[in-house]
């Protein structure tokens, strides 16, 4: 039987993804700084701007607060990703097993998420954490049904090539979320006395992500029909099993075998250290901007567009590579690559040229950040492709979703530990120079754990077509 991936279907179910992106650039991008702001009004009795003007080793005092905040978000992920992954795998409805999972997440989230800056605005802690709370909680129930999507109606051999298309989606979410980034400067909202900031330009970006999302999973529920679709692709289905790269085959009627076990948990375990890693940077990279580096904020969106682009280079071509040397080597260079970048970044100092905007204290920006941004971009776009297809390989199509909960349970425990982690080592070392250190060490565990645990099992040659016939027919 030919196996072909329909690039026009996988596309439209990277909507799902799209949604996920957006949401999650707007809330990474902003939340941690509004939480620094609120925090340091809380305890010093001034604002971050001020406080940086008068004492910016204090702070350093508060990131770890910050990181508590983020890591409880990260701890209710954790339960939740699981439960709603094992759930919809044994629902059925009209509309699918997932669908109604990720229409009720994506509503919800998209209702709450405006509250977030509001509260903020008007220094309310209670309230902001709150709706950041309920943000999660329904952003959980969305992500792992919407991700599982894919793997549902992919052959195996096909779902790192799918997973690039899908994740190129989502880069496109993102880099819209970043592109509004630059047109609503955070920074010019935090540098601005408390009696002069605009509440609109903290509030707008999140009601466009909102609407967007919305838009975004109209678009898949109008377009992808589950249950048709899981009858017509049962034999392509079938024969992606028989063609699966595992040590041994899949059998629902028996226990899993050592050899995938241990295959599963060294991904797994690799998988925890490099979402270390990345997320250190994610959340921090905002405030590093802002207060190491004492750049405006919207360098942080230009370094995410340069690296959205780097990542989308990589998500196009990680499958090609993946066929070529298997998805184990692709996924080790990947993660070499990111180290090197990182390694560069702990030489990167705040720059002694003040700009014309001196007056609010902003510098230029280093450019070799940007090389850094680049490679991290690309070598994570290589890992993230491959990472996910190699966890659902060890499933059959009835467990997709508890599988991807597994997948998620690891990120989300790297993203529960190392906001907290990161915080205390920042408040320890009182240097911003301290994150790119961490979070080389951690890449270079991930990729020795990764290297030496994992087997490189290299998928079957599969006949696949191109050209138009490739985005197939309309269903």
């Amino acid at each position: 039987m030919e196996l072909k991936l329909n690039y026009k279907r996988t596309a439209l179910i990277g909507f799902a993804f799209f949604g996920i992106l957006l949401l999650w650039q707007v809330y990474d991008s902003w939340c941690p700084t509004f939480l620094t702001d609120i925090f340091a009004k809380s305890y010093y009795g001034m604002t971050s701007a001020e406080l940086k003007a008068s004492d910016p080793d204090k702070i350093l005092n508060v990131q770890w607060i910050v990181g508590i905040i983020m890591a409880c978000d990260n701890l209710a992920a954790l339960i939740l990703l699981p439960i709603f992954g094992n759930l919809s795998d044994r629902t059925k409805t009209p509309i699918g097993k997932r669908m109604p999972y990720i229409l009720i997440g994506t509503f919800v989230s998209a209702v709450a998420f405006p509250f977030i800056p509001l509260f903020f605005h008007y220094n309310n802690i209670g309230g902001m954490v709150s709706m950041m709370a309920v943000v999660l909680i329904f952003m959980m129930m969305y992500r792992n049904p919407a991700v599982a999507l894919m793997p549902d109606i992919t052959p195996k051999p096909l779902r790192a090539k799918a997973n690039g298309i899908i994740n190129i989606m989502g880069y496109f979410g993102g880099a819209f979320a970043t592109v509004v980034g630059l047109i609503f400067v955070l920074s010019s909202y935090i540098n601005a006395p408390s009696a002069e900031r605009n509440i609109w330009t903290i509030e707008l970006p999140f009601i466009i992500a909102s609407v967007l999302m919305v838009i975004s999973a109209l678009v898949l529920f109008r377009t992808i029909r589950e249950n048709e679709l899981a009858e017509q692709l049962r034999d392509e289905m079938e024969e992606g099993e028989r063609l699966a790269t595992v040590a041994t085959p899949i059998d629902d009627d028996k226990p899993m075998s050592k050899e995938n076990r241990n295959m599963l948990l060294a991904i797994l375990g690799a998988e925890f250290l490099w979402f270390m890693s990345d997320n250190a940077l994610g959340t921090y990279i905002g405030n590093y901007v802002i207060y190491y580096l004492k750049s405006a904020s919207s360098a942080t969106m230009i370094l995410t567009i340069l690296g959205g682009l780097a990542s989308v280079l990589g998500f196009a071509i990680a499958g090609a590579i993946a066929e070529k040397i298997g998805r184990k080597w692709t996924i080790s260079s990947g993660l070499m690559i990111t180290f090197i970048g990182l390694i560069m970044m702990c030489f990167v100092r705040p720059t002694e040229i003040v700009q014309a905007s001196a007056a609010h204290g902003e510098f230029t920006f280093p450019t070799l950040l940007y090389v850094v941004w680049a490679l991290k971009g690309f070598g994570m776009a290589l890992v993230h492709n491959c990472s996910f297809p190699m966890v659902v390989e060890l499933c059959s199509s009835k467990k997709i979703g508890k599988f991807t909960g597994f997948y998620y349970a690891a990120s989300m425990s790297a993203q529960t530990v190392t906001p907290v982690l990161l915080g205390l080592v920042l408040k320890a070392a009182s240097a911003w120079r301290a994150l790119p250190v961490y979070a080389c060490i951690l890449t270079l565990l991930s990729c020795t754990v990764f290297s030496s645990l994992v087997k490189n099992i290299k998928a079957n040659k599969v006949a696949n077509t191109t050209g138009l016939e490739a985005l197939g027919e309309d269903d």
